[in-house]
C-alpha cells in the first residue's frame, strides 16, 4: 500500500507518535525546540499533551503524519523557524533574513523503518511549508558520512535523506549530536 502524507490535523494520530505510554509521564511531544525553553521545563505530564492537542488544532498545525493505509506510521515536525527555539539558538546560525521554515525531527514508528517513510515525511513537511508560503524550508540533521546514527538520536535526519530530498549545504553548526557535527541544510521553494 502507498505512504500518504498529511498535515498532523488529528490528535490521536500524533499522540501515537509522540506521546508517552502513560498519559502523566514527562516526554518531549516534540516539544523541545516548538516552544521557548522555560515553558517546555515548566509543563509536566498531561500539560505536554494538552499544548499539542492545542497546536495540532492551529493553522497551520506542528507537522506532518505518514499512514500506510488507515494506520499512522510517521511524523515530521516543520514550522517557521521564527516561532521555534531555533531563532535564539547559538549553536544553529542564521544564514541570512530569509523567513525560513524548520524541520527538526522525523520519526517512523517500529516495524515501518527501512521503507522510504522517513523520505515521504520530509518531502511532506516541504509541501505543508511551501503551501503556507514558506520561502525556504531548514533542517539541522547529522553529517555522519554513512556511519549508523544511534536510533534515539536520529530523529534530526542525516545529511543525506536531506541531500536526496534536494537540500543543499548551507552552514556548518556548533551543534554536536550522537558524536557528529550538524549541518544546517536548506532547499528554497521560490
Amino acid at each position: 500500500m502507498a505512504i500518504e502524507v498529511r498535515p498532523a490535523t488529528a490528535f490521536e494520530d500524533v499522540a501515537t507518535m509522540l506521546g508517552p505510554k502513560r498519559p502523566d509521564a514527562n516526554v518531549c511531544w516534540c516539544l523541545s525546540y516548538r516552544i521557548p525553553s522555560k515553558q517546555n521545563q515548566a509543563l509536566r505530564g498531561t500539560e505536554r499533551g494538552e499544548l499539542v492537542r492545542q497546536l495540532v488544532a492551529q493553522d497551520p498545525p506542528p507537522g506532518v503524519l505518514a499512514y500506510d493505509g488507515g494506520e499512522v506510521v510517521g511524523w515530521a515536525a516543520v514550522h517557521p523557524r521564527a516561532d521555534t527555539s531555533f531563532a535564539g539558538n547559538r549553536k544553529i546560525p542564521h544564514v541570512d533574513d530569509v523567513d525560513v521554515w524548520s524541520v527538526w525531527c522525523i520519526r517512523v514508528r517500529p516495524g515501518h523503518r527501512g521503507k522510504g517513510i522517513s523520505h515521504q515525511l520530509l518531502a511532506g513537511a516541504v509541501d505543508l511549508a511551501r503551501a503556507h508560503g514558506a520561502p525556504a524550508v531548514e533542517g539541522y540533521p547529522v553529517d555522519n558520512a554513512g556511519r549508523k546514527v544511534d536510533l534515539t538520536m536520529a530523529y534530526v535526519g542525516t545529511r543525506k535523506l536531506f541531500e536526496d530530498a534536494g537540500f543543499t549545504w548551507a552552514a556548518d553548526t556548533g551543534s554536536v549530536l550522537n558524536g557528529f557535527p550538524r549541518v544546517l541544510m536548506r532547499r528554497h521553494l521560490g
